[in-house]
């Protein structure tokens, strides 16, 4: 429960921490959802709601969050967006490690800055698998190491922050290799040199 309490606490200042150069990426990421007319979409890790911006207005979303302070300015965002139409969101707190979905619910995932985030990336990336359906897509937009690479300050420093902000150790084709059904569509540099990834996976139908 420990970062549910620290994002409680960042929840007025996280847009200005998170923002700006990193919207960019995100606007990337979203664009690259080119059939979402009907259908039912996961933000799961909504955070602050950066990304409703720039979300297709013809999907029904629900956005979930561990952090009830984050969800309400989620929900406050989501009230002021000015998309014609109207955005069709719900919101519901969650952990991403133990989502409260049926198998097979959502055609797509988006996993924005979360999948560093939590405690267990392994068990977060697992239960986004189940809950999407055979054909689904993920799309991650966020911070790993790859294989092999020392990264030695980033392994220390996970020791110290992994706590209460966020963690810089994982390694996303390990998390990867534990969801077989999960096949890698896209793999991108962003930003940091490329410490920065936007992802795309798709589900085996």
């Amino acid at each position: 429960m420990a970062l549910k309490h620290s994002y409680t606490l960042l929840a007025p200042v996280y847009d200005a921490l998170v923002s700006g150069p990193l919207d960019f990426y995100r606007e990337k990421s979203l664009s690259r959802i080119t059939d979402t007319n009907n259908k039912n979409i996961l933000i799961n890790g909504i955070g602050s709601g950066l990304d409703i911006p720039f979300l297709p207005t013809d999907a029904c979303y629900i956005g979930t969050d561990i952090t009830p302070a984050m969800l309400r300015r989620a929900k406050k965002r989501a009230a002021e967006d000015k998309s014609e139409p109207s955005l069709d969101i719900s919101f519901q707190v969650a952990d991403s490690q133990a989502l409260p979905f049926q198998d097979n619910s959502f055609d797509i995932i988006i996993m924005h800055l979360i999948l560093a985030v939590v405690p267990d990336p392994v068990l977060a990336l697992q239960e986004a698998d189940r809950v999407l359906k055979p054909g689904g897509k993920i799309y991650l937009f966020d911070k790993f190491i790859r294989p092999g690479q020392l990264a030695i300050v980033r392994r220390l420093l996970s020791i110290f922050v992994r706590h209460f902000a966020t963690r810089t150790d994982v390694v996303f084709e390990n998390v990867l290799k534990t969801c077989p059904e999960l096949h890698l569509v896209q793999d991108e540099p962003a930003l940091a040199k490329g410490w920065f990834r936007l992802i795309e996976l798709e589900k085996q139908k």
